[in-house]
């Protein structure tokens, strides 16, 4: 099939499971009801995703207060009471984060278990998505590798783990979020697409890399408007990526200064084109996003486009939220009936 509509990232949780329209939500229940919560609201969005008409959904990080931190709270190694003030994102905004004090490993699989409920329950194609080993590096304070990069591959060790347990779980798609490769990009080169490669070794399902301009944030926004009139940070990486072993690159275009053309460094990848802007409540008609995938098809074949939202929806609205994957999934729609 053309054009198959799938998500970046995260999606709102409803207001019964915890805090709302906020990056570090706190659940509103302990225990065995949490759990059923939780089980709850991802089924409620499959279901929507599913009718709204994208073809590989997720589960929004239902399940996960933060798409990093959900991880690492099953990881050893790290001192979640020593808590450290540092800059994230080379310093775009400061956060209060743990730190790690010794070898990290799991203590269990972390999302084993809900990547299978979500492939019990889904009926099509399932992505489930694991924070990239750059960007867990740039969220957590280290006072024990002693070096960024032998930090990340101890982490992509980890991380091809857990991914390894995720696809015997039935799952279709995985995804590392690194939104530090559009910061960092000399060391994407020098290491990062290495750290990568190894959180995805050996895998057989389908593998996707998301690198974005961060959630709609004040913090993120602000950036964003320092960046002049054309964002060129995907030029600096995109060739490396498009010689590494992983398949799917998910970028940041809607509303965005990103020059299509880069995409053209992206000539053996499948492209996940972010059709869905983020920061803003703006809902995008189907026609708008078409829009977007036509001029992504300049650059790339239509079978290796797949309309994307641009980076994770939990800052926004429950009704916000549905609505844009209402567009995402007729703009596709569009799409297939126009070109297929």
């Amino acid at each position: 099939m053309l054009f198959p509509a799938t998500i970046a990232g995260s999606l709102p949780k409803p207001g019964w499971l915890s805090e709302t329209e906020k990056l570090w939500p706190k659940w509103k229940l302990e225990g065995e009801a949490l759990d059923q919560a939780k089980r709850d609201a991802a089924l409620i969005w499959i279901k929507h995703q599913e009718d709204a008409g994208i073809s590989v959904v997720s589960d929004g990080e239902q399940f996960r207060r933060h798409f990093v931190h959900g991880f690492l709270e099953s990881v050893e190694g790290i001192d979640w009471q020593l808590m450290t003030k540092m800059g994230i994102r080379n310093n775009r905004y400061e956060a209060e984060v743990p730190t790690v004090t010794g070898p990290v490993r799991r203590r269990r699989s972390v999302h084993r278990d809900e990547a299978a409920f979500c492939r019990a329950h889904a009926r099509g194609g399932l992505k489930f998505t694991l924070p990239g080993p750059m960007t867990i590096c740039d969220t957590l304070a280290d006072a024990h590798y002693g070096r960024r990069a032998d930090m990340a591959m101890a982490f992509a060790a980890i991380l091809n783990e857990e991914a390894l347990e995720l696809e015997a779980a039935g799952v279709d798609v995985i995804q590392f979020d690194e939104p530090a490769f559009n910061v960092f990009m000399d060391e994407v080169n020098e290491w990062g697409v290495a750290a990568l490669e190894r959180a995805a070794r050996g895998l057989k399902c389908a593998t996707a890399v998301h690198i974005c301009y961060g959630y709609g944030i004040k913090a993120n926004i602000d950036w964003k408007g320092t960046l002049g009139a054309e964002w060129r940070q995907y030029e600096r990486i995109f060739p490396a990526l498009n010689a590494s072993t992983i398949g799917q690159v998910s970028l940041e275009c809607a509303n965005s200064h990103v020059p299509m053309s880069l995409i053209a460094l992206l000539s053996d990848k499948q492209i996940l084109v972010g059709a869905i802007d983020v920061a803003t409540d703006r809902v995008e008609t189907p026609d708008e996003v078409l829009g977007v995938i036509e001029e992504a098809m300049k650059y790339a074949d239509a079978e290796r486009v797949q309309p994307c939202t641009n980076c994770g929806l939990a800052p926004r609205s429950r009704a916000i939220a549905e609505a844009k994957l209402n567009a995402l999934g007729a703009g596709a729609r569009l799409a297939r009936e126009k070109f297929g």
